[in-house]
């Protein structure tokens, strides 16, 4: 019983905390290109959701030294699935302990992955109450779609690099009752890539080797993704950031892992972010079995059909490791 309940204890993923070195460029590029709306501001950090998103928000952007992750944040299913999900925790010695909330929700369980990526879990959350001027006929819409840039509907997923794959997937799925959906692997058994999801989604979350280092404690952030669940819209976003010199890593481009038609971009921070024009696929079966992707399918497995990705798509994350660690 205990197990069938992890499965469903966290709901969805909530919001990200991104750090940026230019908060006036970052905020440009998410609020004028990508049309996400400014809920809040406070301190360093401005809060921002996409027109879909049904909560106070789900991207909070910090000003730091250099771009990175500043947190995950994971809703519960309920109270008393947050009140399971804390007692593991606590239980593996990942736990950092309680914060009492912060703008948007409140009081939010802080833990660590094995490669140090701070997350939080928790289950009290505010919603978004549109203004007058941002009221909808669509009822089932909290907001009017907005008039700024190529507008994304909602948060997707988020992409961490790894020293260890297998590591951090193992914790997800132990402690928190994440479900493996595909995973890439090599000759000798080792993990290049997971995908995880506590929903239909093909991934909310998921891992990836470090191909820059194999030192721990980095908590690096491979990608940020929003959904458009257009394809049209992908090409509409390419015209305007090539317009505005915005630096297009790779796309558009589909994935054989998700089925995602996407690109890859970098904001003037530094941080990648990836666009989805379509939702890959969904998973409805109960009893989904974990696609595995050989060594010898890897090629197909990143790219269904388009160019290649660059080096760069490998190696960079944020915050971003220079000089590769030499294991001795």
């Amino acid at each position: 019983m205990e197990r069938e309940l992890k499965k469903f204890d966290v709901a969805q993923l909530a919001h990200v905390e991104m750090y940026t070195p230019d908060p006036d460029g970052t905020l440009w590029f998410f609020k004028n290109v990508l049309g996400l709306q400014e809920t809040a501001r406070e301190g360093q950090s401005v809060y921002l959701r996409a027109y879909e998103d049904l909560y106070h928000h789900t991207l909070k952007v910090t000003e730091r030294n250099e771009p990175g992750l500043g947190h995950v944040s994971w809703r519960a299913s309920s109270k008393e699935a947050l009140e399971r999900r804390v007692k593991e925790l606590e239980k593996s010695g990942a736990g950092k302990g309680w914060i009492d909330g912060d703008l948007g929700h409140g009081a939010a369980y802080q833990f660590v992955t094995p490669d140090n990526h701070n997350m939080e879990i928790l289950w009290d959350v505010d919603y978004f109450q549109a203004d007058e001027s941002q009221s909808t006929i669509l009822v089932n819409r909290p907001q009017k779609r907005p008039l700024s840039g190529v507008p994304v509907r909602r948060l997707d997923h988020v992409n961490l690099m790894s020293s260890n794959v297998t590591r951090n997937k193992n914790f997800m799925m132990d402690d928190l009752g994440f479900r493996l959906r595909e995973r890439v692997v090599r000759n000798d058994g080792s993990e290049i890539g997971s995908w995880l999801s506590v929903s239909p989604l093909v991934h909310e979350l998921a891992f990836m080797e470090d191909a820059s280092t194999r030192e721990q404690g980095l908590g690096k952030m491979h990608h940020l993704a929003f959904w458009y669940g257009f394809p049209q819209h992908l090409n509409d976003l390419s015209e305007v950031l090539t317009e505005h010199d915005i630096k297009i890593e790779a796309g558009p481009l589909k994935h054989g892992v998700s089925q995602a038609l996407c690109m890859y971009v970098f904001e003037p921070g530094g941080n990648r972010v990836e666009l989805f024009g379509d939702s890959g696929y969904l998973i409805f079966d109960p009893d989904w079995k974990p696609v595995t992707w050989t060594e010898a399918q890897l090629e197909k497995a990143i790219i269904f059909y388009g160019a290649p990705l660059p080096d760069s798509y490998f190696k960079y994350g944020t915050p971003n490791v220079k000089a590769p660690v030499v294991n001795k």
